[in-house]
């Protein structure tokens, strides 16, 4: 049995606090003398149940627990807390959290009706790119590959044209993984709403304090947990948070029936990361845009992605979509592919690793990877900024780019 969403705690802040405020203020439990400030973690598969169940009513631990309702209570109002000056409810179902950022995308992908196409950006995650493969393999949907920043293509892909019907689903990513593409979330929705299309972005290199898909006309947003928003590098979660109460119900379903379900010890984990958001976003993206401006300044530096700066191709848009650039960069150092493995290795301080969006700051060539889309450069460094003294991390990176120095003039 699926637990239908509760009504939120008896402290949730008011609508119009801004994204800093709620992140530290949102799932707190109720205000009552001698109450804990915050949730506790229950650990319990099974719950006392007599009767009809009552709505809400906890039964079992995949249906639901009550250490996940603060997470996805906050996360939810954290997506929402652009709807006010969007003209949007600031109320609505919570966010459903799973058992990793793949497991959200597969439950989203999952609403895809049987050979419906998929819209979805050449340059996405990876592993993204492999499941819509796998599914599309087995018949169950048909994929197209855009260049998201060309808005007019994207837009004339999901309406089709001829023998290829409208779109089913427009999946997003902005900025996108590792390309840092950026699209015009706004304008896409549009064209995508008027052939029925749904529209999932996947939020997790902004977050919600950068960037609330929602509230430009998404229905569907999409977070791997793991990164950002926990913050750590020591959970694996995933969430989708809509507007929608069917969709809602969909994916909580989905995530009931496949067992994809999240653990309470590492939902309270997240939810603690989640009070620092805002202070670790603030650091990250600042010293990543600092560490862009120098990395584009320095000769051994073929290119830099970052929207950051002036001249990448998504700054405008970046400019007036998002409350800043985000933290990820691009960097392809001189030497090729070579040059790129002798950068990596030479770094001490900066962590050689595949995830992201941890105090600590990390890096890997992309194209190592087998499953990497070939259009990606091969020699592109992914750069995940954390939240070290930004004249340390660059120290590191003048070594590491001497060593791919020595590797293009050897």
């Amino acid at each position: 049995m699926d637990r239908p969403h509760t009504p939120p705690h008896a402290s949730s802040p008011p609508a119009r606090l801004s994204p800093d405020t709620i992140a530290v203020s949102a799932g707190r439990p109720a205000r009552t003398p001698g109450a804990a400030v915050n949730p506790a973690v229950v650990l319990s598969s099974t719950y006392v149940s007599q009767g009809e169940p009552g709505a809400g009513e906890h039964l079992y631990a995949r249906s639901g627990t009550p250490t996940w309702e603060p997470f996805e209570e906050a996360l939810a109002a954290l997506e929402r807390a652009g709807h006010a000056d969007a003209g949007r409810a600031t109320d609505g179902p919570p966010a459903v959290v799973l058992a990793s950022g793949m497991a959200a995308i597969a439950a989203v992908l999952a609403l895809v009706p049987v050979g419906g196409r998929v819209v979805v950006p050449r340059h996405a995650y990876q592993v993204t790119l492999v499941l819509l493969r796998e599914l599309a393999e087995r018949g169950a949907l048909t994929v197209d590959l855009v260049d998201v920043a060309d808005t007019d293509a994207v837009a004339a892909a999901v309406r089709g044209s001829g023998d290829v019907p409208p779109a089913a689903m427009l999946w997003l990513e902005s900025p996108t993984n590792p390309m840092l593409e950026v699209a015009d979330v706004a304008s896409l929705v549009t064209a995508a709403h008027g052939v029925a299309a749904l529209v999932a972005v996947d939020n997790t290199f902004a977050t919600p304090l950068v960037q609330r898909p929602l509230a430009l006309g998404a229905d569907l947003v999409v977070h791997s947990v793991t990164k950002y928003l926990a913050g750590h590098s020591d959970v694996v979660l995933g969430a989708v948070v809509t507007d929608d109460a069917d969709l809602h119900a969909r994916v909580v379903a989905h995530r009931t029936t496949h067992g994809a379900i999240a653990g309470p010890f590492e939902v309270w984990l997240a939810l603690r990361g989640l009070r620092t958001l805002a202070l670790r976003v603030e650091r990250s993206q600042r010293s990543a845009a600092e560490l862009a401006r120098r990395l584009a300044a320095h000769p051994a530096v073929r290119e830099v992605r970052h929207p950051s700066l002036p001249d990448d191709p998504g700054h405008a848009r970046a400019t007036a979509q998002m409350d800043g650039y985000g933290s990820v960069l691009g960097v392809r150092p001189v030497g090729g592919a070579a040059g790129a493995d002798a950068f990596v290795a030479a770094v001490r301080l900066w962590v050689p690793a595949t995830s992201l969006g941890g105090v600590e700051s990390t890096l890997e060539r992309r194209r190592r990877f087998g499953t990497e889309s070939l259009t990606v450069p091969e020699d592109l460094v992914r750069m995940s900024v954390g939240i070290e003294d930004v004249d340390d991390l660059w120290a590191d990176l003048e070594t590491a780019l001497d060593a791919a120095r020595a590797v293009a003039e050897d």
